[in-house]
């Protein structure tokens, strides 16, 4: 795992990277404020192969290192064009935005960093780079490292398309936003409470033994069950 620990809570995802036999693979790119290839443990004669959960900023801003990129087709727009562009200075943001965070328990009213990245560093000026999707997945498509495959699961909630991969062998699963320990965001645009309590439901059934989340500390099935639950008597309306 890797995360850049100056980026408060609410933007500071982790950046996860499993070696393979005849590939890497990273999962998400977090914000990019610096080049992230240069803090890969890759072996160079290795291709890696980038899997972006979905198109928040916060998951591809280091996408456009990656020539190999692979996302669902329905993100896989919103990072080519660098969408999701929101600025890094808190001033810039509206009222009702922070507000919402903080009703979620994110507080971000004093900033996004903690430090700069390097000298000269403006977060006004910093912009989310467009990135080329190379490879377009779906459910049920499998991310072969040569000894070890990975099962993209299509879980929308969070966002229309975002993904999980699941290794069955393991009991694996990088969930990206769709679940993690924390105030889940449901409520931003492009989320679907409805599509989220399906997903909660999917979850439940699913055989995961560890997760290892887009923010936050991975934890094990017992936790992935409350989480879930828990969402699901929140929300019991919309089922």
């Amino acid at each position: 795992m890797i995360t850049e620990p100056h980026v408060v809570p609410l933007l500071r995802s982790n950046i996860w990277m499993v070696s393979g036999r005849d590939r890497d693979l990273v999962i998400d790119a977090g914000l990019g404020l610096v080049p992230l290839r240069p803090y890969l443990p890759t072996d160079a004669d290795r291709p890696v192969t980038l899997v972006a959960t979905h198109a928040h900023r916060d998951h591809v801003g280091a996408a456009h290192e990656f020539l190999d990129l692979c996302a669902h087709r329905l993100e896989a727009q919103a990072i080519e064009e660098a969408t999701d562009d929101i600025p890094l200075d808190v001033s810039m943001w509206p009222d009702e935005l922070l507000a919402g965070f903080e009703r979620k328990g994110y507080q971000c009213r004093c900033g996004t960093l903690s430090a700069l990245p390097f000298s000269g560093f403006s977060a006004v000026d910093e912009h989310l780079k467009p990135a080329r999707v190379s490879q377009l997945v779906d459910e049920g498509d499998i991310i072969d490292l040569g000894d070890q495959c990975f099962e993209v699961l299509h879980l929308p909630g969070h966002s229309p398309g975002s993904i999980g991969l699941f290794q069955r062998s393991t009991g694996a699963f990088f969930s990206g936003d769709v679940i993690y320990d924390g105030p889940l965001l449901d409520d931003i645009e492009g989320a679907d409470r409805g599509a989220y309590c399906r997903t909660m439901e999917r979850l439940l059934s699913l055989p995961v033994r560890s997760v290892f989340p887009g923010h936050g500390p991975a934890f094990g099935r017992s936790r992935l069950l409350e989480i879930a639950r828990h969402y699901l008597r929140t929300w019991e309306r919309l089922r």
